[in-house]
């Protein structure tokens, strides 16, 4: 009989050593799941910030590419009065065939075409459909066969700034 009471002693201790084992586990269990639950947060909201700070440089980034576009149009619309007076003596020099004529001519071309490559573009062509957003009609002529109206001729030319229009381009319409 003793050695029945000695194993249900044992029993007794071992059961509550496995309890004990088995609480452990559950409560590593446990804290393992919290764990793994902070983590995926923690994780959460680090992409959350990367994504928000992404969106900030990006946005900044194109702020600033807008703040150099609008300094540089700035700068060319202040530029027009000069290519216009270019335009004038361009004219009034003609077919001139003196050195001063042509180095003067070479000069407005030279700023035009620099000009041109960073973006503008002229509007100064005859014949072509009139558009309110990009001509100013100042003069108008009749024509005979009542057709659409046309560009007749161009008094001041317009001039466009990598899509948006800096002045638009005085002009003559016909029809």
């Amino acid at each position: 009989m003793s050695e029945h009471f000695h194993d249900t002693e044992f029993d007794t201790e071992l059961n509550s050593e496995v309890a004990a084992s088995e609480d452990a586990v559950t409560s590593d269990i446990a804290d393992l799941a919290l764990a793994e639950s902070q983590r995926d947060e923690y994780l959460g909201a680090l992409q959350r910030l990367q994504a928000d700070f992404e969106n900030y440089r990006k946005r900044v980034a194109r702020s600033a590419d807008e703040a150099g576009d609008r300094a540089v149009g700035s700068l060319i619309q202040a530029m027009l009065p000069v290519l216009d007076a270019f335009d004038l003596a361009a004219n009034h020099f003609g077919e001139s065939g003196s050195d001063e004529a042509a180095a003067f001519v070479q000069s407005r071309a030279l700023l035009l075409d620099t000009l041109v490559k960073q973006g503008l573009e002229r509007l100064d062509d005859d014949g072509v459909s009139f558009d309110p957003t990009i001509h100013d009609a100042v003069a108008h002529v009749e024509a005979q066969d009542g057709s659409a109206a046309v560009v007749d001729g161009v008094l001041r030319a317009g001039y466009r700034w990598r899509g948006a229009v800096l002045r638009p381009a005085m002009v003559r319409v016909r029809g």
